[in-house]
């Protein structure tokens, strides 16, 4: 096959690398062409040619984007502080993208990413694993048809390791958060507490997060979600709760039944037909749900990070194709943010407050 769309992928080793492998995947489509990899490290920026097959390096992302004139850009590190310029960049030469989560840092980066590309009609797909898992498709067709019965909350846990709590909030729980939002769609209000220890977290604890993520406070948080459909939502985190394995993922409980789901592509969901959700006097037994449904057998080899990247880099090229949106949206990006950072506005407020938020700048930047 004719290479069909010319990619260029942009890393930045030391500040957030090549995200959760984002870079690696263009050259296993015959759809597409690596032309150019951008890294300001230099051995970090020959480690990336090597392994991406890119056929020419740059120190510079904008040289590149300038002299390459990619159809899609990967913008790969982690590192949320580099989100908003390298995407704008993008977006100005006319790239889709493919993007880390989470999406970046404030409401006001993210509406201004968004406007961009729209303006645009630029395609950004987001790197939330679960969005283009199989088994959330089963999961949903099973709550369709009411195999749980009336869905009455959901609960999400962070990994809870060393990072717990508010750094948990963001570099995990924003795939919790958006898995959360698969299924009960946009909620409407958020009330959060965030601790320090034992005690409320104070503005005079506030501190700079670790992977440029801008302002954070709280070793735990709680937060609860309420969403249009009688739905209610909960987050929690506590540093060093998680334990090993941890619980990082959700449980849908409903009238009939419980579905757990962890966070991942292609990792088996569990259903429990049980109103006592698995108490002592349960009779029912946990039964897998695959990417093939109820109690059948999963063929996917590849999970998570591996598994992921081809199924989203081929969702992405099919939505420019199509003109429709990818599974994982900018848009809904953009939600997790927003979810994020509805907690520290209600921790700061001392309220439950309404979604979507007026604040566009970080609630936290300037509290005292």
């Amino acid at each position: 096959m004719t290479p069909k769309y010319k990619v260029a992928i942009i890393g930045s080793t030391g500040r957030g690398d090549y995200g959760h492998g984002l870079d690696g995947v263009w050259k296993t489509l015959p759809e597409c062409e690596v032309v150019g990899v951008a890294d300001a490290d230099a051995a970090g920026r020959a480690k990336a040619i090597e392994r991406t097959g890119a056929a020419r390096g740059y120190a510079d992302y904008r040289e590149m984007l300038e002299k390459e004139r990619p159809q899609i850009v990967a913008v790969c590190p982690r590192w949320i502080d580099q989100h908003r310029d390298m995407a704008l960049a993008c977006a100005e030469y006319g790239c889709h993208m493919y993007m880390e989560k989470p999406l970046c840092r404030t409401i006001g980066e993210a509406d201004e990413l968004t406007r961009a590309c729209e303006m645009r009609h630029l395609k950004v797909a987001v790197a939330h694993l679960s969005r283009y898992s199989p088994v959330l498709t089963q999961v949903k067709r099973l709550i369709a048809d009411g195999i749980i019965g009336d869905v009455l909350e959901i609960r999400a846990r962070g990994k809870e390791d060393a990072r717990g709590g508010a750094e948990d909030l963001w570099v995990l729980g924003t795939h919790v958060l958006d898995l959360m939002c698969a299924l009960a769609g946009t909620p409407e209000t958020c009330s959060a507490t965030l601790y320090e220890g034992k005690q409320r977290a104070l503005p005079e604890q506030i501190r700079p997060g670790n992977e440029g993520l801008g302002p954070l406070l709280g070793n735990r948080v709680d937060a609860t979600y309420h969403f249009p459909n009688g739905i209610t939502g909960y987050f929690n985190s506590q540093k060093g709760a998680g334990g090993n394995p941890n619980r990082f993922g959700l449980r849908v409980f409903g009238s009939k039944g419980v579905i757990d789901l962890v966070s991942g592509y292609a990792r088996p969901a569990y259903l429990i037909q049980d109103p006592l959700w698995g108490g002592p006097k349960a009779t029912a037994k946990w039964q897998p749900i695959t990417s093939h449904g109820l109690d059948q057998a999963e063929t996917i080899t590849d999970l998570d990070y591996a598994g992921v990247h081809p199924v989203a880099a081929r969702d992405l090229i099919d939505s420019i194709e199509k003109g429709r949106e990818p599974l994982c949206s900018i848009q809904h990006a953009r939600t997790a943010v927003e979810m994020v950072l509805a907690v520290f506005e209600s921790h700061r407020s001392g309220q439950a407050v309404a979604l979507p938020l007026a604040r566009t700048e970080h609630p936290l930047a300037g509290w005292k």
